[in-house]
């Protein structure tokens, strides 16, 4: 087989196809293949006609379709299939060659897939993607890792493929070996904190001010208009609206009431609890999520004393509506900081250089939690790369202190009502403890200290200490 793919694509299913078409409707000639050969078939003759590919029934086929030096794309299921993948592959690649791997791979994954394919002489690229099967189609937003020479020959090719907001292009040199997959873990740990914040506002105004599914949605629709213009406020309003045929029934009052969860959440929390980043409302994002799942425990609960409820007037339902959206833009900014914040911490962990607004730049379209704000995250870095939080810009301290007393007053009455709102209450809670100026730590220090001897430090000189608490006076001694 002649080379004259420019790129190939492995895996052909939803987001594999579409991203072979993306390629082709850009000009590129695409090689294409996958394990079952009737899904390249199928491929080639239902959208042949968008631009030029190349199929291969075989691995060997398909690296021969590629020129040098070689870019081929994996699209499979993460873990054991990729692996398998690329022991298909790379013994059929030469030294420059590449392997990219754009599904929802872990990164400790890629940084051990990277490292072994470099000794081989073989750059790995782990590129998320975001945007789901019309982003994949019509321009993702893209997060490449991997090392500048690898960008160097296939930026060029994903910048041209992403979406573009402004006509600049969601893609970027993220950082090398795991930085691509991390930062696209970490957007779909925000993800998670979004879509429960939204569902969290959802309910008090319907539990809350009494409004219809209908009337919440033209609220959502209002919201989309301001400072909360993002993608999942967009299509919140049109699950809102939508009636279902077969019962007349609000959509929303049909569907079980028990969300789902592919992993990448997940593995956001477990990684920052292994870096000491503490994402708290993406952690009860998730945690709110498994326990919808939870139906004998639910079960068991139901029907236990709850809150207090009371009619608001029409009045009283429009102010609290106006304090919902306070404190769900307050909950987001808190939850997008967070991420950013672990973000930072990886970098410091694993040497990446990552730049932030940046992030926030291919963020801005394409992807699931892209949002009007991105761009002022992205103008607040581009001020000051150096920003330890996003609470440290002027713009977005002045709306956090604007938003917090609306914030707490739906926090106390979700709580009198007896309304779960645990990321709402978890993000004011991170905003608490960070702008405190003693917490009960020190009292977990000494308690630690007591039963463990594990030490402590003081405030007023330095050192480590241990006091000898089964002792006469309780003898304080310097460890050193």
């Amino acid at each position: 087989m002649q080379a004259t793919a420019q790129i190939g694509v492995t895996g052909l299913a939803v987001m594999g196809r579409n991203l072979a078409r993306n390629f082709a409707r850009n000009g590129y000639t695409v090689a294409v293949h996958n394990r079952t050969p009737a899904r390249t078939k199928a491929l080639i003759e239902d959208f042949g006609h968008e631009g030029t590919f190349v199929a291969a029934e075989t691995a060997e086929e398909f690296v021969a379709a590629l020129e040098r030096p070689r870019l081929l794309m994996i699209m499979v299921q993460a873990g054991a299939a990729t692996d398998a993948v690329i022991e298909e592959f790379a013994p059929l690649l030469e030294p420059g060659d590449m392997i990219i791997d754009g599904g929802n791979a872990h990164f400790a994954d890629t940084r051990r897939r990277e490292r072994a394919l470099r000794e081989r002489g073989i750059h790995f690229v782990g590129v998320g993607v975001s945007g789901g099967e019309e982003g994949a189609l019509n321009g993702p937003s893209i997060m490449p890792g991997g090392s500048p020479e690898s960008y160097a020959a296939l930026g060029p090719m994903l910048e041209k493929i992403s979406a573009k907001v402004d006509g600049e292009p969601c893609a970027t040199h993220v950082g090398t070996d795991g930085a691509g997959h991390f930062v696209k873990m970490v957007h779909n740990g925000i993800e998670y904190a979004d879509m429960q914040l939204i569902g969290e506002a959802y309910d008090l105004l319907r539990q809350v001010a009494g409004f219809s599914p209908a009337t919440i949605a033209e609220i959502f629709r209002q919201w989309n208009k301001g400072r909360l213009d993002s993608y999942l406020i967009e299509i919140t309003a049109e699950v809102l609206s939508h009636v279902d045929a077969a019962t007349g029934r609000p959509f929303v009052d049909v569907v079980a009431d028990a969300a789902g969860q592919k992993g990448t959440g997940r593995w956001t929390v477990q990684t920052a609890l292994e870096l000491g980043s503490p994402v708290t409302a993406i952690a009860q994002a998730t945690f709110a999520r498994a326990a919808s799942g939870q139906s004998a425990l639910r079960a068991a609960y139901r029907g236990l004393p709850g809150g207090t409820n009371w009619d608001l007037t029409p009045y009283e339902a429009e102010r609290f509506t106006a304090q919902v959206e306070q404190a769900l833009y307050a909950s987001k900014l808190i939850a997008y900081d967070q991420g950013w914040k672990m973000i930072l911490d990886a970098a410091k962990e694993f040497g990446w250089k990552i730049d932030l607004g940046a992030v926030a730049k291919i963020w801005r379209g394409g992807c699931i939690v892209r949002a009007a704000f991105l761009d002022r995250i992205r103008a607040a870095y581009a001020a000051d790369p150096r920003l330890v939080s996003l609470l440290s810009d002027a713009g977005f301290a002045s709306e956090i202190a604007e938003a917090q007393v609306p914030w707490r007053e739906v926090i106390a009455t979700a709580a009198r009502r007896g309304v779960p709102v645990p990321a709402f209450s978890a993000a004011l809670s991170y905003y608490d403890s960070l702008r405190a100026d003693r917490l009960p730590a020190a009292l977990t220090q000494g308690q630690r200290d007591y039963f463990g001897a594990h030490t402590y430090r003081r405030v007023d000189r330095e050192g480590s200490y241990h006091t000898l608490w089964g002792t006469p006076g309780r003898t304080e001694t310097e460890v050193i």
